[in-house]
C-alpha cells in the first residue's frame, strides 16, 4: 500500500509531544498522511504545532508543507523511505495500526541497517579470523587493482573495508568473509542463492534445483551458468532473414537482476537467501530485506542507493562494473527492446521481488508414438533439443558430439550429465562403449 493511502486522524489539540511521537512512528514505518481535525484550533496554531513536533524529532524531521483543506482539516504527509531512523526523547517508535509502539532492539538494528545509519557489512564477522579468508583469491584481486608489490594483500583489504583493526589485530568484516571467505555461510547464514527451474507456470513437484553458495563473485558466476543452462532458447529471423537463437529473456537483464540482488540484499537477515525462480511464463528474483534507504517503488528507476557500498565497490573492481552500472532502467530498456513486458517490482513481507514476464513457449516436445513416457518430466532446454533431434529431426541416435554442435557454448561435462539424466529417467537408452557410445529413445 502506498503511503498516500495510509491516513491517520487525530485532533489538532493533541499535545506537541504526542504529535511528535506519531510523526516519528510514521517516519520509522512506511510513512503516511496525518489528518489533523482543527475544530476550534486556528490553522496557524496547528501549523506551529506541526513545526514544533518536527523539531522534537532526533534528527529533525523535514516534511513537505502541510496541506490545508478549508477551515477544518490539515493534512501532514510523512514520505516513505526517509534516510534516517528518528527518535523522540531517546525513544524509537514504530506505527502499529493506529498506535505507536517502541521498536525492539532487533527491530531497531534492522531499521538502522535498512536506512543506512548502521552498516552490517562493516561489522566484524563474529568468530572469523584471517585464516578464514581465501588469500590466493585476495592476491588475485590485489593484482587486478595494480596493488601487487605496492601494498600487502592485508593492506588492500583494510583499505577496502574487508578487514578492521580491533585491539591491534586485523579481523575480517562481514563484507570480507562474503567476498573472500572460504565458507561465508559459517559466519553469514543465508548468504546463498536457491536457483530453481520449474516445469510449469507455478511451483510444483517437477523442477531442477541448484543451491549456490561460496564467495559472492562465485555465486554470481554460478547463477549466470544456471541461467544459461535453464533459460529456454528459441529461433527467430533477424533483419537479414538469418535464423538466430535467442534466450527467452535478454541475458543481460536476467544477469543484472542477479548481480543487483547479490550486491544490495540485506545480509543481516540470515534466515533466508536469494531466490532465483524460473517458470514457464516468468522468472523472479527475490531478495531478503526491503528497499534500501530512500529507494521506494515509486522512485526505483531514478534513485541510486546501496546498503552494501563495500561489496558494490569490490564487485566493481572485479569486473562486474558494467552489470552494476546498468541499473533498473537498463533492465526495463532491454525488456522493451525485445517486445517483452516491463519488469514488475514488489515488496514482500520480508523482502523485495523483481519479475520478468514472458509468453509461454509452445510445447517443445511433440507427442509421438510411445513418447508419452516423458511428458510432464522436468527437462531443461538442452534435453528437449536432444529429444527433438530424435523425434523431429529424422535421426535415430544422438551422441555427445551431436549435442555439443547444438550447444557449442555449454561445457561438455554439462552435456554428458544431461544425456545421463535422460537415461536415468528412462527416456534414452545408452548403447556402445566409451567414445563409440550413442543414445536412442528407450522405446525405439
Amino acid at each position: 500500500m502506498s503511503y498516500q493511502a495510509v491516513v491517520d486522524t487525530l485532533p489538532a489539540q493533541i499535545s506537541v509531544l504526542a504529535l511528535a511521537e506519531t510523526l516519528v512512528a510514521m517516519a520509522n514505518s512506511r510513512g503516511g498522511v496525518l489528518h489533523l481535525v482543527l475544530g476550534d484550533t486556528p490553522i496557524e496554531d496547528a501549523l506551529d504545532r506541526v513545526r514544533e513536533a518536527s523539531l522534537r524529532a532526533e534528527p529533525t524531521l523535514i516534511l513537505p508543507v502541510p496541506v490545508v483543506d478549508g477551515d477544518s482539516h490539515l493534512f501532514v504527509t510523512v514520505p516513505p523511505g526517509l534516510p534516517h531512523v528518528f527518535a523522540v526523547e531517546g525513544r524509537y517508535l514504530f506505527r502499529d495500526g493506529d498506535a505507536n509502539r517502541p521498536l525492539s532492539p532487533r527491530e531497531l538494528r534492522r531499521l538502522l541497517i535498512e536506512r543506512g545509519d548502521l552498516s552490517y557489512e562493516e561489522e566484524i564477522a563474529h568468530g572469523a579470523t584471517l585464516d578464514d579468508l581465501d588469500w590466493p583469491q585476495v592476491e588475485l584481486y590485489a593484482r587486478r587493482l595494480g596493488a601487487a608489490g605496492r601494498e600487502t594483500p592485508q593492506a588492500v583489504l583494510l583499505r577496502r573495508g574487508c578487514l578492521l583493526r580491533h585491539h591491534g589485530e586485523l579481523l575480517p568484516t562481514n563484507a570480507g568473509v562474503l567476498l573472500f571467505g572460504k565458507d561465508p555461510t559459517r559466519f553469514v547464514r543465508g548468504a546463498h542463492i536457491t536457483a530453481v527451474r520449474f516445469a510449469g507456470t507455478e511451483m510444483g513437484d517437477v523442477f531442477t534445483r541448484q543451491d549456490i553458495s561460496g564467495p559472492l563473485p562465485d555465486q554470481i558466476r554460478r547463477a549466470e551458468t544456471f541461467l544459461l543452462d535453464n533459460l529456454r532458447r528459441g529461433v527467430h529471423l533477424g533483419a537479414s532473414m538469418e535464423r538466430a537463437e535467442q534466450l527467452e529473456y535478454p541475458m543481460e537483464a536476467a544477469r543484472e537482476l542477479v548481480v543487483n540482488a547479490v550486491s544490495h540484499r540485506d545480509y543481516s537477515i540470515q534466515g533466508d537467501g536469494i531466490r532465483l525462480f524460473i517458470f514457464a511464463d516468468h522468472m523472479e528474483v527475490i531478495s531478503p530485506g526491503g528497499l534500501p534507504g530512500p529507494v521506494t517503488l515509486d522512485n526505483i528507476v531514478e534513485e541510486r542507493y546501496s546498503r552494501n557500498s563495500i561489496i558494490v565497490q569490490v564487485l566493481s573492481d572485479m569486473g562486474f562494473i558494467e552489470r552494476l552500472g546498468y541499473g533498473v532502467d537498463r533492465v526495463i530498456a532491454l525488456m522493451l527492446d525485445r517486445g517483452l513486458p516491463t519488469p514488475q517490482f514488489a515488496e514482500t513481507g520480508g523482502g523485495f521481488r523483481v519479475s520478468l514476464c514472458n509468453t509461454p513457449e509452445p510445447q517443445t516436445i511433440v507427442p509421438v508414438a510411445g513418447a508419452s513416457m516423458y511428458m510432464g518430466v522436468a527437462l531443461n532446454p538442452r534435453q528437449e533439443s536432444a529429444i527433438r533431434h530424435l523425434t523431429e529431426g529424422g535421426y535415430k541416435r544422438i551422441t555427445n558430439s551431436d549435442l555439443q554442435e547444438l550447444f557449442p557454448d555449454v561445457h561438455p561435462e554439462t552435456l554428458r550429465r544431461d544425456l545421463a539424466d535422460l537415461v536415468s529417467k528412462g527416456i534414452l537408452l545408452k548403447l556402445g562403449q566409451k567414445r563409440g557410445s550413442y543414445y536412442v529413445l528407450h522405446n525405439s
